[in-house]
């Protein structure tokens, strides 16, 4: 006979276990974890960083050289027209003034030679151009130390086809030539070399003007000579890898 009382206690044991709750992760612990590894510091570049990458670049590479060294010594030829310009205008059309036209004539010629190139673009080859344009401004400071106005009006025109395409050469050679991390360095490079060149050539025609007007300009135009010799003389050996 089954005792009544441990009924209660077998009703119990078949009961079924109340489900348990996880219990909750532990809380991260807040402390000095792994130090991190220190990243390299970026040193920003300065104007005489980028300077001398451009002057190590163009050294470097020959036909960059060639290219800043020529237009660089043409540049302080044309300085030297630009400051004997006023002293034509007056001698020629009547007035110091008329030196702002003749300027405006010569960028109007320069800007119709590059429309031209432009449309044909095998026509000349930039090294062509580059050996050919200093010669040019050579025959037209000559032109312009003769006096009156066709001579001048001849050399105003010689002096715009001579001019922009040499400045559009010398922008095909560089980025021809330059590598592509340092290209803008080379650009400013060559672009502050061929401003101290024009005012260096201003200065000195500034001095000769003094003595005489035609002497100056002859002087402009052996320094433009001197741009051709340097462009056929330099060397063309190409670049060692």
């Amino acid at each position: 006979m089954t005792d009544p009382a441990s009924a209660p206690d077998r009703e119990a044991s078949r009961a079924p276990e109340p489900a348990r709750v996880p219990e909750p992760p532990a809380a991260p612990v807040w402390g000095p974890g792994p130090a991190p590894e220190a990243a390299a510091p970026v040193t920003p570049s300065t104007v005489r960083d980028d300077l001398l990458a451009g002057f190590r670049a163009i050294a470097r590479i020959r036909p960059l050289a060639r290219a800043t060294a020529v237009t660089t010594i043409s540049c302080a030829g044309e300085g030297m027209l630009v400051a004997c310009v006023p002293l034509l205008g007056e001698r020629t059309l009547g007035g110091t003034g008329q030196g702002a036209a003749l300027l405006s004539a010569i960028a109007v010629t320069a800007l119709a030679a590059n429309a031209l190139l432009a449309r044909r673009p095998r026509l000349l080859r930039p090294e062509t151009v580059l050996a050919v344009s200093p010669v040019l401004l050579a025959a037209a400071l000559a032109l312009a130390a003769l006096g009156g106005p066709l001579p001048l009006a001849a050399a105003v025109v010689l002096a715009g086809i001579a001019e922009g395409p040499q400045l559009t050469a010398v922008f095909a050679i560089r980025h021809r030539e330059s590598p592509a991390p340092l290209r803008g360095q080379i650009f400013t490079t060559g672009a502050s070399l061929k401003l101290t060149g024009f005012a260096v050539g201003a200065g000195v025609a500034g001095l000769l003007l003094d003595w005489s007007l035609p002497g100056a300009l002859l002087a402009a135009a052996g320094v433009q000579l001197l741009a051709a010799l340097v462009c056929v003389a330099w060397p063309r050996r190409p670049d060692a890898p």
